[in-house]
């Protein structure tokens, strides 16, 4: 009997001691991983880390992915001395506003910044204060002066998830170093971050829980967090990662710049915190990581800048750029940088969206976002709409204060990703470029919610064969009415309105251009039409040309009037600016107009307009024919019939947006899309013959079907 319970008690201590050495193991290489990850790769030199040095974001963003990649700056000797000269007796420093009440860009978060970033120095063997005396009083100061007067910010986020996060790196790269009080004060500061919320917010959240668990020794608070992180890594909810390759948050709302930016760089670090452990990021749950950047970011990215419509509502000086460079570092650490699916993945995101010829040359609608991007090999073009299924964008904490027309079909053409960069404090922001809305002296309208009061169409929605398309929009907001329609060619993009209705006694106008001035345009007037060529882009308007304006004028703003984190200071500039005005009260008003996204001043001149012949631009239907191509594209609002050609009549049976024309067999081939997301079947006759097919059903409404008729 004592025998027994000897080998019994043998057993449960040798298992208990496997399990320790175990737990202890997994702890232990997290340790490493973190001083891997944000100690020892300081030194490394890469491409990425070159061009950051170029274009440092600085300590005056609130962005947390943007504050991230300020801390991959590499260590400056004149700042370490500036921080440890300006602390003060008590901790502090007096350069901080420790009283300071903004929700965006709240001032005390440097001082956690600074630990961060002293802690870092310290603990690298190859930096001048690594394990100096000098430094570690300063950090201990620091400390305490953070763990007695406890700041809080009026906006929970800094609470909960920006000072633990930035500190909570800080405490376990230093945690040799803490006494046992400011151990435990460390813990205090982790609690702060509990597990809840959705998206991002809560893979934030279960990422500080993690840290305070690796503080505690506690692996299994530690593996409650990875689960809890994991549980995240999913494409087709509400929130998160969208089926379409769009990330959302706040409801159906795209947050490629925010949030989903987070998302991806939040994952990307964790995967290499993990790696190495029995809790490392299996190799399917990387590839959905990985496919949000082939199938979303990829695309949003030309010439190293970000595009405008991916932003949101984070509309910071430089945030083009600085993201864009966030996404790039997050891509090529996926999976620890050893991962080689990721590596693919990410080899082909830099090739892309960072050199100077893109080798994407695509077109794609993004059917659960109101999205639309179109590459070519010199030029890229995004489109950003929303509808009664999607909101457009939001305004919070004093961002994005001026955004109120983002999403009502702001186009936006990129050559070499420099037309609209930093250009936010100076623009008219009721001129954005495709905009259609009012014209009025009065401040824009505030977002009161998300993108409330926002667009109630319905009939919102694109189409793509691959590499062309075409996107439409119903716009329905404040009163004023039209129906929007673009369609994206190799040579041109192609704009049409029509339905142009407002009781308004304001002017309503529609933008074709809003961008930085470079140059004089050049105006080139024929019998027919408008040209006009400005900075190697041209624009040619039918039927316009008593209602068209282009201007050339200095403008000035203040970074404050959009993101109110800012100081109030004015800056100035030159616009240039191309609109037309539909008068007051216009009734069933139209436009027609292309922009040649790259075109010489001899490519204006012989552009030729019945190329892209318009059958049709008004409320029933908006339909061209691309003679080049021998195509019909079409936004069908109502059942119509159309004689294209002497060869080609159509009768659309069903309301939604088309695309007619032969096939390799001769049959004649039809692409088609239902914008309104809520039709079962297609019907439509092509010279006599029949077609129905079933639309695509729950979260594939909205995708582009093809099928033939012969």
């Amino acid at each position: 009997m004592k025998y027994t319970r000897l080998v019994f008690s043998f057993c449960v201590c040798l298992a208990f001691s496997q399990a320790f050495g175990k737990a202890e193991g997994d702890l232990s290489v997290i340790r490493q991983n973190f001083n891997r990850i944000y100690v020892q790769s300081e030194g490394e030199e890469s491409p990425l880390k070159e061009l950051l040095l170029q274009n440092q974001p600085g300590f005056s963003v609130s962005d947390r992915v943007v504050m991230e990649l300020q801390q991959r700056v590499p260590y400056e000797a004149a700042r370490m001395r500036h921080y440890l000269k300006a602390l003060q007796a008590d901790g502090s420093w007096s350069d901080i506003n420790y009283q300071d009440t903004n929700r965006s860009g709240w001032d005390p978060r440097l001082h956690a910044e600074r630990i961060l970033e002293m802690v870092k120095h310290f603990s690298n063997p190859e930096n001048e204060y690594y394990h100096s005396k000098k430094v570690e009083k300063a950090i201990h100061l620091a400390l305490r002066y953070w763990f007695v007067q406890k700041p809080v910010c009026l906006n929970w986020y800094y609470n909960q998830i920006g000072i633990p996060r930035t500190l909570g790196t800080a405490f376990i790269l230093f945690e040799p170093f803490l006494t046992d009080a400011e151990k435990q004060d460390a813990i205090t500061v982790m609690k702060q971050a509990r597990f809840g919320m959705t998206g991002q917010n809560k893979v934030w959240l279960a990422g500080n829980v993690m840290m305070r668990g690796v503080l505690e020794n506690d692996l299994d608070l530690v593996k409650q967090a990875r689960d809890t992180i994991v549980s995240e890594i999913v494409r087709g909810g509400k929130e998160g990662i969208k089926d379409d390759g769009c990330f959302h948050q706040h409801g159906p709302q795209p947050q490629f710049g925010n949030y989903g930016l987070a998302y991806v760089y939040t994952m990307s670090l964790l995967s290499g915190l993990f790696s190495d452990t029995s809790m490392a990021f299996t190799p399917s749950q990387l590839e959905v990581i990985a496919g949000l950047l082939e199938e979303g970011y990829q695309w949003v990215i030309w010439h190293g800048k970000m595009d405008i419509a991916a932003l949101g509502r984070q509309l910071f000086a430089s945030a083009p750029l600085h993201k864009a460079l966030s996404l790039a570092f997050a891509a090529t650490e996926l999976g620890g940088g050893r991962d080689a699916h990721c590596n693919q993945v990410a080899a082909r995101l830099l090739k892309n969206c960072f050199s100077p010829r893109n080798e994407l040359i695509c077109h794609k609608h993004f059917w659960q976002s109101d999205y639309t991007l179109s590459r070519r090999a010199g030029w890229m073009a995004s489109l950003k709409m929303a509808s009664d299924r999607v909101m457009g964008v939001e305004t919070m904490n004093g961002d994005n204060m001026k955004g109120y027309y983002m999403a009502d079909g702001a186009l936006y053409i990129y050559k070499d990703a420099t037309e609209y960069y930093d250009i936010f404090p100076l623009w008219d922001w009721r001129k954005l470029p495709g905009v259609t809305c009012y014209d009025d002296v009065r401040p824009v309208p505030l977002l009161k919610h998300s993108y409330y009061p926002g667009n109630r169409g319905r009939f919102v929605g694109g189409l793509s064969d691959g590499k062309n398309g075409i996107s439409a929009m119903e716009l329905d907001r404040d009163g004023l009415k039209a129906q929007k329609f673009w369609l994206f060619a190799d040579e041109a993009v192609l704009c049409l309105g029509a339905g142009i209705s407002s009781d308004s006694a304001l002017h309503v106008t529609t933008a074709v251009e809003q961008c930085w001035s470079r140059e004089e345009p050049l105006r080139i007037s024929t019998a027919d039409d408008t040209r006009i060529w400005h900075h190697g882009r041209g624009y040619v308007l039918w039927n316009n040309s008593d209602s068209c304006f282009a201007r050339t004028v200095a403008s000035s703003g203040s970074w404050h009037d959009v993101m109110q984190m800012y100081k109030n200071d004015t800056i100035s500039g030159r616009l240039f600016t191309l609109y037309l005005d539909h008068g007051v009260r216009p009734k069933e008003s139209s436009y027609c107009y292309a922009v040649l996204p790259e075109a010489t001043e001899a490519d204006v001149r012989n552009f030729r307009t019945d190329n892209f012949r318009v059958m049709c631009n008004d409320s029933r239907l908006q339909a061209v024919w691309q003679v080049d191509r021998s195509v019909c594209w079409a936004a069908v609002w109502e059942p119509f019939t159309l004689r294209v050609t002497p060869e080609l009549e159509v009768d659309f049976h069903t309301p939604g947006l088309y695309r007619i024309g032969r096939g390799a067999g001769g049959c004649w081939e039809v692409y088609f899309s239902d914008p309104m997301q809520c039709q079962d079947e297609v019907q439509i006759m092509v010279n006599g013959r029949r077609g129905t097919h079933a639309l695509p059903q729950g979260k594939n409404r909205g995708i582009t079907l093809r099928f033939e008729i012969d």
